[in-house]
């Protein structure tokens, strides 16, 4: 077999599979909508459970719903028969995976959620099976092949199955209305948490901020920029709200006569400024474009923070 094959081989397994999603997308009805609604009443937790390659689906989409606001995990269905129902509560739901829907492991599981009347979503591609008939709310998935030649191997079908998870999940974040803020609590670590930092998480605050009055001569400006080494110094009124800035640039316009002129007179009046809800890799953006290494951090007209360039490469590390 040469690399022809491969390549013919490779693109025909996902040309199926992403045909298989198109599929799934259009069997989204009410009974997904009333999926939702069952996990989102819910009180405690979501409990996946699925066996072999459904368990492993089963374990991505708990760890989904998660990070993104449900707190979820995976119960083995054959451990649920040796202990481990005692995880699963009367104000928990469940969320069953099976292909065929008569997994045997699933008996005892679906017995006890029966007995302590304890909702469960049933996901199969057997619309006839125990699990879908006696599951709170049923969601079938298409009669579709599996990708590989001896339309065997779970593939079609956990690629469904997850990509259902996916979407019960991102429904859930978004009903929630689930903030980047949210997700960046969950997501301290890594590259994915320094993205989703705030710059209220990174920036200086209180005495740290260089500011001075309007009214202020420059020689108090300088000393307050030169203490507070940021490079930039802010100019308030006597509301404290900010009225401008005066940096380098400022300094180097305004060379004759500097020293008996007030802070008023130098500044620049149109500064770049950051809302505090602004992600921290928006402010570098923002820094990189207006070709500055410094902003103010404001709510409202009123400075609460300053950020240097390098918090936010820091941050990224």
């Amino acid at each position: 077999m040469n690399d022809e094959n491969f390549i013919k081989i490779g693109r025909r397994v996902i040309d199926h599979e992403a045909a298989a999603l198109s599929d799934l997308s259009s069997t989204i009805n009410k009974n997904f909508a009333d999926a939702v609604r069952l996990i989102a009443k819910v009180s405690g937790k979501i409990i996946i459970s699925g066996m072999g390659k459904s368990g492993h689906v089963a374990k991505k989409i708990a760890a989904t719903f998660s990070s993104t606001g449900t707190p979820s995990h995976f119960v083995h269905p054959a451990e649920a028969s040796h202990g481990d129902l005692g995880m699963i509560m009367k104000n928990d739901a469940v969320i069953i995976l099976s292909n065929s829907g008569e997994t045997a492991e699933l008996a005892n599981l679906i017995f006890y959620l029966e007995q302590l009347q304890i909702p469960f979503v049933g996901v199969s591609r057997n619309a006839n099976s125990t699990l879908i008939k006696k599951a709170s709310v049923a969601l079938v998935l298409p009669q579709l092949e599996e990708a590989c030649n001896l339309g065997i191997v779970p593939t079609t079908s956990t690629t469904m199955t997850l990509a259902l998870g996916d979407a019960l999940a991102i429904t859930l974040m978004e009903y929630k209305k689930f903030s980047p803020k949210d997700f960046s609590e969950f997501h301290p670590g890594g590259s994915l948490g320094a993205q989703l930092l705030s710059v209220e998480d990174i920036m200086h605050v209180g005495n740290e901020l260089p500011l001075v009055h309007r009214f202020s001569l420059m020689p108090e400006a300088l000393i307050t920029m030169s203490q507070k080494g940021f490079g930039i110094v802010g100019i308030i009124d006597d509301d404290n709200s900010l009225l401008g800035v005066i940096t380098d640039g400022d300094l180097r316009r305004n060379m004759v006569g500097l020293l008996e002129m007030t802070a008023e007179k130098v500044m620049t009046t149109t500064p770049t400024l950051i809302k505090k809800e602004c992600l921290a890799t928006d402010a570098l953006s923002s820094m990189h474009a207006s070709q500055i290494t410094c902003v103010f951090i404001v709510s409202s007209t009123k400075p609460v923070g300053i950020l240097h360039i390098h918090d936010c490469l820091r941050a990224q590390k």
